[in-house]
């Protein structure tokens, strides 16, 4: 269950999917689409050799895309809900403490702005190698996923105090409140139906995302090498409207996170695998709070 993450993988949608996959239409002729190499197609790893109903994976079937199956009978030592809310919790709230103590304790006056925020900047390099690391493996390492959030809330605290203290005051509230509200949103519409995560809308999102990162490091590349503000993706009113399509794509990646968390624990997935979950979630969260916050400063900038 890897990130689906603009810039990481997650095993969900995978050809060695750990769970079953959206590939599920048949072909004429021959089997469902994605039931070849797919390890549901004969039996849900998950379940238990003898005597659960669900030995036998409804996906072969049929395809329930738009609601998952019960879940196993069987729970001992499976993810559930409590699990992935006290690892999400765990992991945000220690990337928030970081936050709050690298804001109290990196001063961005002038005297100290460059250090703290090189102090900033390294800790995300750190952070995002980390990530990857963790996007590779094929099992959860909570000693990882928990240092990438601690470094993560460094950098977070840094820029937001930069951008609260510098361009815009309340700007790290109004981001926070504003990443909150998108968060309750797509998951109140999630469990109202409004939104499907099937093959088509993984298959759109990754598309678009994908383009998104390319045209930001375009821009990034030619505001290193060119200066100023690169190709203008990031200020004015085409920044804004990069980073309302960068909210967007966060809020699409934050559905698909809802969708793998129940299906890993309809099909019974280990409990350790909680800790992908809180780390997908962390990491479309950071993505969202800081589209908000530059779109924050882009507004007052212009003033």
């Amino acid at each position: 269950m890897r990130s689906r993450n603009p810039v990481f993988s997650r095993r969900g949608f995978s050809r060695d999917n750990g769970y079953a996959g959206f590939n599920t239409a048949p072909q004429a002729g021959g089997p469902a689409v994605g039931t070849q190499g797919n390890p549901y197609a004969q039996g849900n790893p998950y379940a238990q050799p003898s005597g659960n109903p669900y030995a036998q994976n409804p996906y072969a079937q049929q395809d329930l895309q738009y609601g998952a199956p019960q879940a196993p009978v069987t729970t001992a030592g499976r993810m559930t809900m409590d699990d992935v809310v006290l690892r999400t919790a765990s992991t945000l709230g220690l990337l928030i403490v970081t936050a709050a103590l690298s804001w109290a304790l990196l001063p961005v006056d002038d005297a100290n702005i460059s250090r703290s925020y090189g102090i900033g900047i390294g800790a995300a390099l750190v952070a995002m190698v980390l990530a990857f690391v963790q996007s590779f493996k094929r099992k959860a390492s909570p000693a990882l996923i928990l240092t990438y959030a601690g470094l993560e809330g460094v950098f977070l605290g840094v820029v937001s105090s930069i951008v609260d203290n510098r361009i815009a005051s309340g700007a790290a509230m109004q981001a926070v409140l504003g990443t909150m509200a998108v968060f309750a949103g797509v998951l109140v519409a999630y469990k109202a139906g409004w939104i499907r995560v099937n093959r088509r809308f993984v298959g759109f999102v990754m598309a678009a995302a994908l383009g998104f990162i390319l045209l930001m490091t375009v821009n990034l590349l030619f505001a290193v090498f060119g200066g100023g503000d690169g190709l203008g993706f990031r200020s004015g009113g085409l920044g804004i409207a990069f980073g309302v399509i960068g909210i967007i794509l966060g809020a699409c990646f934050l559905a698909i996170d809802f969708k793998q968390v129940e299906d890993g624990i309809a099909y019974g997935a280990p409990r350790e695998e909680a800790w992908l979950a809180a780390f997908g979630m962390t990491v479309t969260l950071v993505w969202i709070y800081m589209e908000f916050l530059r779109i924050i400063a882009i507004l007052n900038s212009n003033d």
